[in-house]
């Protein structure tokens, strides 16, 4: 079905069940699906569409951009960069004294200091604050959940994987991707308590993710971040 509302045309699919209200659903691919109650008429079903339709509009630009994947960045004023869950501006300022270049978060901005405006400097300050900002943010929730466990990590370290946002080896070494500090605090907290317990459970069998949702019984909410949002956690 097709339906028209402030200049827009969404399609959607209705599927009419057994139930008090109606809920929309939209996948990770931008289509549009609502339950309804049998016998709902209409223009019931079209009014509840149109109360939800600046979220609606919100989520499928969301999938959109999710599925054509990373935009490429322009390392200019007032390009957004994710930090702890929200997109900021950066602001850049050029420095020929400065020793070494650096980032500081100040003002609702990130803010760049180098010596050369050249894109990869640019670039190579921000990984280098978001790897600095990703150690001190894990150690912190380390630390947090530590008297949960009676083994502590031998290690920790921050890499730059292209696939896993956290690993724990057999020797209790504790590995986790730069990018997290782009994420909110509470989806850091949960890659850290998900390696913390491959310390007790070095696999994913049920008694490792009972012991998660013991520490964290809202998990599936933070993997579902990450998983809507990893496309947008770069440089």
């Amino acid at each position: 079905m097709f339906h028209t509302y402030l200049g827009e045309t969404i399609s959607f699919d209705i599927i009419y069940k057994k139930r008090k209200s109606m809920s929309i659903s939209i996948d990770l691919y931008g289509k549009i699906e609502v339950q309804a109650p049998k016998g709902a008429p209409d223009e019931y079903v079209l009014q509840s569409l149109e109360e939800k339709w600046e979220w609606i509009q919100l989520k499928v630009k969301e999938m959109e951009d999710r599925f054509r994947g990373p935009m490429t960045k322009v390392y200019d004023h007032d390009e957004t960069f994710l930090y702890l869950g929200k997109t900021h501006p950066i602001q850049i300022s050029h420095d020929i004294n400065i020793k070494q270049d650096f980032v500081v978060f100040e003002e609702d901005k990130l803010q760049i200091f180098v010596k050369q405006l050249e894109d990869d400097k640019i670039k190579q300050a921000l990984k280098r604050f978001y790897y600095q900002q990703c150690k001190a943010l894990v150690e912190s929730s380390i630390k947090s959940y530590q008297g949960n466990f009676k083994v502590k990590p031998r290690s920790i370290r921050i890499s730059d994987s292209k696939t896993t946002w956290g690993t724990c080896d057999s020797k209790l070494q504790l590995t986790f991707n730069w990018r997290l500090a782009m994420a909110p605090e509470k989806v850091i907290d949960y890659v850290v308590v998900h390696e913390m317990c491959h310390m007790v459970h070095l696999n994913h069998d049920r008694s490792f993710w009972r012991l998660v949702g013991k520490m964290m019984p809202d998990y599936k909410e933070q993997e579902n971040w990450l998983a809507l949002s990893s496309w947008k956690m770069t440089v």
